[in-house]
């Protein structure tokens, strides 16, 4: 009766763990260079899909998302928030005015050449801010980045998850 009773509880412990991990954190394969150099290509990245249901997103977290009708799953830098106005000149970032520093960016590579382009939000999306339930996303290495500058907003619903401060 008590090897069954230990087995049982081996079983539940087993299978809650199993369910934590596939339901709440998930892994993820970075895939491309779009966030080179803070995760380079084939890095394993943990994602909490539920952090985003206890505390908001804040500038600057790394999110996974897939847009919609899409398969494609993309790691990027949340750059807006909802009410934001935003551009870029000359490779800084302006946030409701404010110029904004961005640390994770190499000061050697912004020297070499443009990295982000010059753009307003309206230029995007044709709004002077970012509407409630959406981000606007960019990846790190901005040359060779696919992010909200080309798709557009991306909505909070389509978040996975953030990425874990692993480094």
């Amino acid at each position: 009766m008590k090897k069954r009773k230990i087995a049982f509880t081996a079983v539940g412990v087993c299978l809650t763990a199993i369910i934590v991990k596939n339901l709440i954190f998930v892994e993820y394969k970075v895939e491309g260079v779009s966030m080179q150099p803070t995760y380079e290509e084939g890095r394993l990245l943990s994602i909490n899909k539920l952090s985003l249901y206890f505390s908001s997103l804040k500038r600057f977290d790394v999110v996974v998302f897939q847009l919609p009708n899409s398969d494609d799953i993309y790691v990027k830098r949340v750059i807006g928030l909802p009410g934001d106005e935003l551009h870029y000149k000359d490779d800084q970032l302006y946030v409701n005015g404010k110029a904004v520093n961005e640390p994770f960016l190499s000061p050697e590579d912004l020297d070499v050449t443009k990295q982000t382009g010059n753009f307003t939000l309206e230029d995007i999306i044709d709004k002077g801010t970012i509407p409630k339930g959406y981000i606007f996303v960019i990846g790190d290495n901005r040359i060779q980045s696919r992010d909200s500058r080309h798709f557009g907003l991306v909505k909070m619903d389509d978040v996975i998850g953030i990425v874990g401060n692993e480094e």
